[in-house]
């Protein structure tokens, strides 16, 4: 989630290697940053998408201000674009305003766009990620001074339908959140939907006591497939999220949100499990 589309912070964790079989590129337009790995260099078409969706963003903001300032969800009306209808909708779903979706629906857009060119694609925007691959993607956690932050991971296998996985921390970043936890994940096939609702279930936690509930309520809302929350030496996980430990060589271009790490680096021997080690996690709340 970002607030606003003014201010900028700069990402220090990602990773430009490209022995993966990617081309790895940034696209700054603006205060929107984004990484994206590709089978084919798609510099000039991610530019123009940027400006597309951000010009559609800014409209809706110019006719009605509370679509920027709004903390409760909105109404959507005939005139908006498919992005901002899919921003006030996630917020709707997750109770929150619609630009607590914002990034998450910008890599949506703009990444289901670049398929018609390339049938691959991650994209990561302010630790919020968009991905389509035929290959297993580690994707990796930091979660700030937690004792899990760099060492726990995402395994995502091949879909037919492109993903999302979404980050919310009270505590690394600059986007806004009310609680106070390292990081709060979310997984969906609704990008914009996994960004709100980890900006929503990362509000809700307050201690390490809340970290249960607020994954519990994450899981109810429909079209959520897994949540995660972590908060010092505690973690809390549900739903279809297979977590694998890091190796050290895996943690390179480790930051403060989820970062693409390597594809085949994932094991299809049954979730929680890394050629048969399990992952160093605690679901305790």
């Amino acid at each position: 989630m970002k607030r606003s589309l003014t201010g900028y912070e700069p990402r220090i964790y990602r990773d430009f290697d490209e022995s993966d079989g990617f081309r790895t590129f940034r696209v700054v337009v603006e205060t929107s940053d984004l990484f994206v790995k590709a089978l084919c260099s798609l510099e000039k078409e991610t530019e123009a998408l940027i400006k597309k969706f951000r010009a559609e963003i800014e409209w809706a903001i110019g006719r009605r201000p509370e679509f920027l300032r709004s903390l409760v969800p909105i109404e959507a009306g005939p005139e908006d674009s498919p992005i901002v209808q899919s921003m006030i909708s996630a917020g709707k779903k997750a109770g929150t305003g619609p630009m607590a979706a914002v990034a998450g629906a910008v890599a949506e857009f703009v990444g289901k766009e670049l398929l018609q060119w390339s049938p691959e694609i991650i994209i990561e925007n302010g630790g919020d990620i968009f991905l389509k691959v035929s290959r297993p993607v580690l994707v990796g956690i930091y979660a700030g001074d937690s004792r899990f932050s760099g060492q726990v991971g995402i395994c995502v296998q091949p879909t037919p339908l492109p993903l999302g996985i979404c980050t919310s921390s009270g505590r690394v970043g600059p986007s806004l959140s009310l609680g106070v936890s390292d990081a709060a994940t979310v997984m969906s096939k609704d990008v914009a939907l996994a960004d709100a609702v980890a900006t929503a279930m990362g509000n809700r936690i307050r201690s390490g006591r809340n970290l249960k509930g607020a994954v519990e309520w994450a899981m109810s809302v429909p079209g959520i497939e897994g949540a995660l929350a972590a908060l010092d030496d505690k973690m809390a996980v549900m739903g279809d999220m297979e977590l694998v430990p890091l190796h050290a060589e895996d943690a390179v271009g480790m930051g403060s949100k989820p970062a693409p790490i390597t594809p085949d680096r994932c094991t299809r021997e049954g979730p929680g499990t890394d050629k048969g080690r399990p992952p160093q996690t605690d679901s305790k709340n």
